[in-house]
């Protein structure tokens, strides 16, 4: 891989599946992110990125909607791969304004095929990234594998899944060289704050409410971003030609102790509330409309076939997320406050 595009390379598992590929893996190529900058993408996330390597990364920003535009980036940087992560991710989003999810997730996806179908003499590898709430809900006990039906319940896991179908039928119809894989929840550094783990940890910090929806019994599977970019780079280089790979870190936990985990964490490294333990700031809201029960995954097939596992644990993983959380104040006020759109505004238009 000479040229990997990266789609979406400005949100959270983006920018730290670039910071990986650049200050810790063994690729020797370039990257080019193109991103459109939606409400979660940081291009300032990857400021120094840009600085160290200097030709080795390219910022574009672009909307992978747009054929002419995406194509003619593909042309002229000499694009041979792609790894494709630009998404609309948030569920609560999608169950008030679905449209954008349809259009990004699912024509963004499409316009990519074909444009890498019209370029397959040089594109040797298109790489999708989805996730595990294309499954649906499993009960209290089993695991889903590669071979689980899908039943997506929510706009944003069903337009997942019109995406993953799309890819492997151009697959089968066309022979594209795909691969695709389906993770579970990431955390860690530079997440925007409205998803649960720094949405909590900042609250948390700040001495404000951690709502939790319903009984706060939701069982998810937990992976540490830096793990989940490690196989990745595992399947962009050694997958199997139209395979797919689960990703998991194996942390099944339900949201109410990922909240409680966090509160205790907060309490040992800031300073006590006035009120007591953080525990206390704990509250249980309204439950959202399809919210799936449990989503836990069976990660045998990337471990045996590729020999990843993941380093952290949720303990070991969530200790260095509070610490990065309490450690960047400047990163997380550039979100808050809204800097980072006016310095895309500024730069960008």
């Amino acid at each position: 891989m000479k040229t990997l595009l990266v789609t979406g390379g400005c949100g959270f598992i983006g920018v730290n599946f670039i910071r990986y590929l650049l200050d810790e893996s063994d690729f020797a190529g370039r990257i080019v992110n193109a991103d459109c900058l939606t409400y979660a993408a940081n291009p300032l996330s990857l400021s120094d990125v840009a600085i160290r390597h200097g030709d080795r990364y390219l910022f574009v920003k672009a909307d992978i909607s747009d054929r002419e535009a995406m194509g003619a980036l593909m042309d002229e940087q000499q694009v041979d791969a792609v790894c494709h992560l630009a998404a609309e991710s948030h569920v609560d989003r999608s169950i008030v304004r679905p449209q954008q999810f349809i259009q990004t997730n699912i024509v963004g996806a499409y316009t990519l095929l074909e444009l890498v179908r019209e370029r397959r003499d040089r594109i040797g590898r298109f790489h999708h990234v989805s996730t595990d709430e294309v499954f649906g809900s499993l009960g209290p006990t089993g695991l889903f594998t590669e071979d689980t039906p899908y039943r997506p319940n929510s706009p944003y896991s069903a337009s997942k899944a019109a995406s993953d179908h799309l890819v492997r039928a151009y697959h089968a119809t066309y022979g594209l060289p795909v691969t695709l894989s389906n993770c579970s929840n990431n955390y860690g550094p530079y997440q925007f704050p409205e998803k649960l783990v720094p949405l909590m940890i900042l609250n948390a910090m700040e001495g404000r409410s951690l709502p939790v929806y319903g009984d706060g019994r939701h069982v998810r599977d937990w992976l540490y971003v830096r793990d989940h970019c490690e196989a990745l780079w595992l399947v962009l280089r050694k997958g199997q030609e139209g395979r797919t790979y689960n990703i998991g870190g194996r942390n099944e936990m339900e949201n109410l102790r990922v909240v409680e985990m966090i509160c205790d964490l907060v309490d040992e490294v800031c300073a006590p509330l006035p009120s007591g333990p953080r525990r206390a700031l704990i509250t249980f809201v309204k439950d959202r409309p399809g919210h799936d029960r449990r989503y836990a995954i069976d990660t045998t097939r990337i471990e045996t076939e590729l020999g990843w596992r993941p380093r952290e644990s949720f303990a070991s993983g969530l200790r260095k997320t509070v610490e990065w959380y309490r450690t960047r104040n400047d990163w997380v006020e550039q979100v808050r406050t809204g800097a980072y759109r006016q310095w895309i505004k500024e730069h960008y238009g």
